[in-house]
Formats: structure tokens, sequence, C-alpha cells
């Protein structure tokens, strides 16, 4: 049997490997949080989205191939095969993703999250071992049966553990400790896992051909970078529709917008000119005077007959 080492680079690749698995699960529950708050079903649908390709995709994809590139075989050069690789990140995104789906709807329950956790946790282990079938080397690989099978467990009971912190959590003192658990239940599956590998070199094999171990460091950083960037900007414009859209999409109003009233031209004359008490007095007496109705014609008086002169008495001779 061939020397296997693991760890090439020194404590480099177990601590990039854990801050990675870490990283991606603290996005994941955080977003799987704010699927728990969603209004409706395609709201929810979305954050779930998101959180598959966080901790699918940078919490256990990243992870493994950031530790893979401390692997090495001494007497025999190790490459990767690209489709393969390509198809294990396939695994754990499609199979996080779905065991996400089944635990974010409806209510919650034990049996429901140890199905989806069982789910998950093959669909890891087919990621992880997927991923390991990538490698190409002038050897023959053996596998362990026993700790094959350890870490098939493992995988299981992170991914059941994992998907009842995402409905279960909340607060981010929480969520940081969910994810700090995760990660160390997604790493030691990991290096289990390596450990079932046993390597029988072939005299005489051709050189395996693929990609470089390092030749994969760009494309690892990148996708990291994406990824994190990526679920970033998709959470931020998922918050930011719920924030200013209600549950049909359509934009909200303020909590401090008044409710609109209708325009008089009492209140044009009132928003333009600032009058003094007594004028405003004024007006309201007006105003409410010409509520009332307007009394009728007054009669005009009868005419009367002007006073007759007075007739001076009559006088007698002498």
């Amino acid at each position: 049997m061939a020397d296997v080492h693991h760890f090439t680079y020194g404590v480099f690749n177990p601590i990039a490997a854990y801050l990675l698995a870490f990283l991606g699960s603290f996005l994941g529950l955080l977003c799987t949080a704010r699927a728990r708050d969603a209004r409706n079903r395609g709201r929810r649908n979305r954050w779930l989205v998101i959180a598959a390709f966080a901790i699918g995709g940078g919490g256990i994809w990243l992870m493994h191939f950031s530790a893979m590139l401390g692997f090495d075989v001494p007497e025999s050069p190790v490459r990767y095969d690209l489709s393969m690789t390509l198809l294990s990140l396939a695994f754990a995104v499609l199979t996080v993703g779905i065991g996400l789906l089944v635990v974010g709807h409806g209510a919650r329950s034990a049996g429901k999250t140890v199905a989806a956790g069982t789910l998950t946790g093959t669909g890891v282990i087919a990621m992880h071992y997927t991923g390991m079938e990538g490698i190409r080397l002038s050897a023959t690989v053996h596998y362990s049966p026993l700790l094959v099978v350890a870490s098939a467990l493992i995988a299981i009971a992170a991914s059941t553990v994992a998907l009842w912190f995402a409905v279960s959590v909340r607060g981010w003192a929480k969520v940081t400790g969910a994810a700090a658990v995760m990660a160390v239940a997604v790493c030691g599956m990991h290096y289990t896992g390596m450990a079932a590998m046993q390597i029988e070199l072939r005299p005489g094999a051709p050189a395996a051909g693929g990609i470089r171990p390092l030749t994969m460091l760009v494309p690892i950083i990148l996708i990291t970078t994406a990824t994190i960037v990526g679920v970033a900007l998709s959470a931020l414009q998922a918050m930011t529709e719920e924030e200013f859209t209600d549950g049909a999409g359509t934009p909200k109003r303020g909590v401090h917008a008044e409710s609109p009233q209708p325009w008089s031209l009492k209140q044009a004359s009132m928003g333009a000119v600032r009058l003094t008490p007594a004028a405003r007095a004024v007006v309201g007496n007006r105003t409410a005077g010409a509520a009332r109705p307007s009394p009728g014609p007054r009669p005009s008086p009868r005419p009367t007959a002007p006073p007759s002169p007075a007739v001076p008495p009559a006088t007698s001779g002498s």
C-alpha cells in the first residue's frame, strides 16, 4: 500500500475547510430563518433555494475540495476529472435543496426531519465519493467498508441535525452556534471518508491525466467568491422585495403615510395664506352661515295716509 498524505500544507487545509463549512452553514441558516418568516410559498421557496446553494455548494462542496488540496500520494501524481467534480457539486446542491424544501413547508415533525435528513445525508455521501471517484491516480483505490459505513452514518446524522437547525434556530447567537456544530460534522464526515481510502500502486501504469490539484485552486476561489456574493445579493434582493412589497408583490404604503383627503378650496386658501385668529373666525362664521338657507324676501311695509291738517276753531263776532 502507498503512503497517503491528507495534510500536505499543514494546518492550512483543515482550517480553511472548517471556515468554509462554517460560513456556508451560517449563511444557509440565516436564509432558512428568513424562509420561515416568508408570507407566501414562492418567497419561502426562494429563500430555501438560496440556502441550498449556501449549505450544499459552500458549506459542503467547497469545504470538500479545499480539504482535498491537502491530499497527496508521493508515489503517484494526483489529478482530477472535471466532469466528476462538477457532478459532485450537483449532488450536494440538489440533495440539500430537496431536504430543505421537505422540512421548510408544512408543520414541523421529527419523522419528516429524519426522512429528509436521511435523503440529504445519502446525497452528501454521493457527493463525497463521486468527488473521490474523480481522483485520477496511477494506482488502484480501495475503501475500508467499516469506515465507509461510519462516514455514511456521520453524513446522515449531520444532515438531520442541520435540517433540524434550519427549522428551529433563530437569533444570531443560536445560528452561530448551530453553524459551528454543522461545520464540525461536515469536516468529520469528510476526513472519516478520506481515512477509508487505501491506495495500491500499479507498477508501470501510465501517468493519470486530468487537472492538477493546484490548478483547481483558482476555480475554487472563484466559485467561493461567486457563491458568497451571489447568496448575499440574492438575499439582499429578496429582503428588499419583502420590505417594500406586500404578499401579492404590490408596493406597500409607508407606515407613516396618511390617507388621502378630498381637496377643497378652503384647504387651498388656508394652505396658501396664513390667517390670523380673527380672520379664521370670520372665515368659519361665513362658512357656517353659507351652510344655512338664505332667508326669503322681507315684505315691504304698507303705506299709511298722511295726517289731515288741523282745522282752527270758529270764533264769534262781537
